[in-house]
């Protein structure tokens, strides 16, 4: 296919071509999206029906949890389908679609990442002034710029790279990756995605240094708390949002550091898989684990719902 007008669907890498294979990829998937959507689900009902957990710290976490559930049904669900239906095609604007609502929930995640180091920061460093600083209308706020410039970034990278003129309609990858998209390119127009690539990694090593940053200050003030039991609970409310930050970064810079290549690997996939799915699909738990709050709420909700099964019954 020599031009972009003749392209109406575009071919996506499978895992195996045998059929049993296929069978399992789709149910170890089917595993891993409707866990993450429990995990992520349960979260913000929690936080909804627990007046305990009204707090900015735990509105920035109802939505990375929405965020969580968005990126990974942006991509999985075909992957899903393609299994089950021994496919490897997604349509054009299926592949658009996937492409900008992908890279809006991921940035929007990175963006919200640094906005909940910002709260953390000032809850421990500035405690006296945190809720003048952190009120309702100034987390709102924050969390509408987060959204708008995701929608911003999401357009102007779908818009580029689909701009240009596609060579081939086989993408080496098992969703529409940008990257793997600018390989296909069949002209010089690529190289304006590709500056916006290079722009979007130096945005996210901005997001990395303040984060950093502003946990070394958080850690030294920890420092000099003097009760054991202060500091752990400082560090209840630190650690989780560190450890999410470091798996998304982490998980991130292990796929796309590595040399590039034109003929996509088992690793290829295999990092893809990590950054796409393991990120979603862990933050609950993590957040619920080392979260003293969130446990209780979790609780609370799990019991009114048993709770009110046996009133049911008795009924």
């Amino acid at each position: 296919m020599s031009n972009l007008t003749s392209i109406s669907m575009f071919l996506l890498k499978e895992f195996s071509d045998v059929r049993e294979l296929q069978i399992l990829h789709f149910f170890l998937f089917l595993g891993f999206y409707l866990t993450t959507l429990a995990g992520n689900l349960l979260i913000i009902v929690a936080v909804a029906f627990d007046h305990h957990l009204h707090k900015p710290m735990y509105f920035f976490l109802t939505n990375l949890a929405l965020m969580d559930v968005g990126s990974i049904s942006a991509i999985i669900p075909k992957s899903m389908a393609n299994s089950i239906m021994n496919s490897r095609s997604i349509s054009y604007s299926g592949c658009v679609a996937q492409v900008f609502f992908y890279y809006f929930f991921t940035f929007a995640d990175l963006s919200l990442l640094t906005v909940m180091a910002h709260d953390r920061y000032v809850a421990i460093c500035n405690p006296l002034q945190y809720e003048m600083i952190m009120y309702k209308g100034a987390c709102i706020q924050m969390i509408v710029i987060v959204w708008i410039t995701s929608l911003l970034y999401s357009m102007l990278h779908t818009c580029s790279t689909f701009a240009i003129t596609f060579s081939s309609n086989v993408v080496n990858q098992f969703f529409c990756e940008i990257p793997k998209l600018l390989k296909l390119s069949y002209s010089n127009i690529y190289l304006v995605e590709a500056g916006l690539i290079v722009l979007g990694c130096f945005i996210a090593l901005g997001c990395l240094i303040f984060i950093l940053i502003t946990y070394m200050q958080v850690f030294a003030v920890v420092r000099r708390i003097p009760s054991v039991h202060g500091k752990k609970k400082a560090l209840s409310t630190c650690l989780p949002h560190l450890t999410v930050v470091s798996l998304f970064l982490g998980t991130a810079i292990f796929a796309y550091a590595k040399p590039p290549s034109n003929v996509s690997s088992f690793l290829d996939v295999a990092f893809a898989v990590i950054y796409t799915i393991i990120s979603p699909i862990l933050n609950p738990f993590i957040y619920s684990v080392r979260n003293k709050e969130i446990k209780t709420a979790l609780w609370k909700l799990l019991d009114f719902r048993h709770s009110a099964k046996s009133t049911f019954r008795v009924l």
